[in-house]
């Protein structure tokens, strides 16, 4: 038997397959339909192999086919029958969706009423999860959402100081996003540490094309950089992260912006492509510093000015620090950010060793040996949280379901 994980973007999957019974991650794909109209390429690992192919495909359901397709050609599966359940990875479940579920009618429908706080993810990973149904009728679909991490934050950290009505009669509250990150990271960084996770103060830092860091406290999430939405945290790709509120209202009252415009303009065109003019790919932008271009320069300045200011106030809602753990696709990969960022929280026991940092690869201590706290690289592992947590729920379901045999025949 085996767990099929999906993690549903705007324009790709991110696709894992894992063995059920000691959860072997045995084939990773990326279905990514951003490479032209009408087509998408797909790439895939397995075996120690790596192929890439270019398929006329238009919808999720016809990626995940031809994925699947390949796979079995490969000798990975023998067919689609093995997989007996699907993983989601689901952005939004607000205050109603807070533990992982097994997705029916009604946890669609729920999700749907989310999509004004993720427009593009929610329709994304609604759509993965129809294409599912349709590959696999006979499969468990579950899912876990981004939020659910975050469900036990205090009121003091999620409620915003906005009329209360604000939260009781429209629900806008810090929810926090990349939860299945941070809750690998933490416990990846317990095991690292040979600590129990319960006794450490944590901060995770996931940097990506978005990104976010949580602090972790008892093995709970004390806070996230992330909002009401994806928005807030963080400078980012093209997302803006936190900025004074003062200034939407401004530019639309003395620039005639609308709202549609406003809003396109935090989520797609700024962050390092609105500073630098350059790209919202780190690694270009990156590029161009080096070659001398002052505002490729200044997006990178400013991007772990942020972070650093962001990462002290999270130590202080803890009084304090033991680790801070990098993950993410930039976490993981760019020591000189890395380096950046840390500079200066050796005020917080963090103190980076330089050369542990160039040559690191994940996953990795890179603080100095004179450092109280610790510093990790971590490689983020979202599908095997999805892969456990539907063995979990499959097997739970299977024990209730015997239960009720059982009491049926009593």
């Amino acid at each position: 038997m085996k767990i099929l994980v999906i993690n549903a973007g705007s324009s790709r999957i991110k696709l894992a397959l894992y063995t059920w019974n000691d959860l072997n991650c045995i084939a990773q794909g990326l279905v990514d339909f951003g490479v032209g109209a009408g087509s998408a390429e797909i790439s895939l690992q397995y075996h120690d192999r790596v192929s890439k192919t270019r398929i006329p495909a238009t919808s999720y359901r016809e990626g995940l086919l031809s994925a699947l397709d390949s796979l079995k050609n490969a000798g990975v599966i023998t067919s689609n029958t093995e997989i007996c359940a699907v993983g989601h990875r689901l952005i939004h479940g607000g205050e109603t969706l807070r533990e992982p579920v097994v997705i029916d009618e009604e946890v669609k429908q729920i999700i749907r009423s989310f999509r004004p706080l993720a427009p593009l993810h929610i329709p994304a990973g609604l759509e993965a999860i129809e294409a599912a149904e349709s590959l696999f009728p006979w499969a468990v679909q579950t899912g876990v959402f981004d939020t659910g991490f975050f469900a036990d934050i205090p009121p003091a950290a999620y409620l915003y100081p906005v009329p209360y009505e604000w939260y009781t009669e429209w629900g806008i509250r810090r929810f926090g996003y990349h939860g299945t990150s941070h809750l690998y990271a933490c416990e990846r960084a317990a095991e690292m540490l040979d600590r129990d996770l319960t006794s450490l103060r944590l901060i995770t830092c996931h940097l990506g094309q978005g990104s976010s860091a949580s602090a972790i406290q008892g093995g709970k999430a004390v806070t996230n950089t992330m909002g009401f939405t994806p928005l807030e945290g963080f400078m980012m790709g093209t997302r803006s992260g936190t900025v004074d509120p003062g200034i939407i209202t401004y530019v639309q009252k003395h620039y005639g912006l609308t709202v549609e415009e406003v809003e396109e303009i935090l989520h797609k065109r700024s962050g390092l492509l609105g500073v630098s003019g350059v790209s919202g790919d780190y690694r270009q932008v990156y590029e161009a510093a080096k070659a001398g271009n002052p505002r490729a320069k200044l997006a990178l300045e400013m991007y772990a000015y942020r972070v650093r200011a962001m990462l002290g106030a999270l130590a202080v809602t803890m009084g304090g620090v033991d680790a801070l753990g990098f993950t993410g696709g930039i976490g993981e990969n760019a020591r000189e950010l890395r380096a950046d960022i840390c500079r200066g929280l050796e005020c917080l026991g963090l103190e980076l060793d330089p050369e542990r940092n160039a040559h690191a690869t994940p996953d990795a201590e890179i603080s100095a040996a004179s450092s109280s706290g610790k510093i990790l690289v971590i490689h983020s592992r979202e599908d095997y949280i999805l892969a456990r947590e539907a063995k979990r729920l499959v097997e739970k379901r299977e024990k209730n379901d015997v239960a009720s045999v059982k009491a049926s025949e009593k």
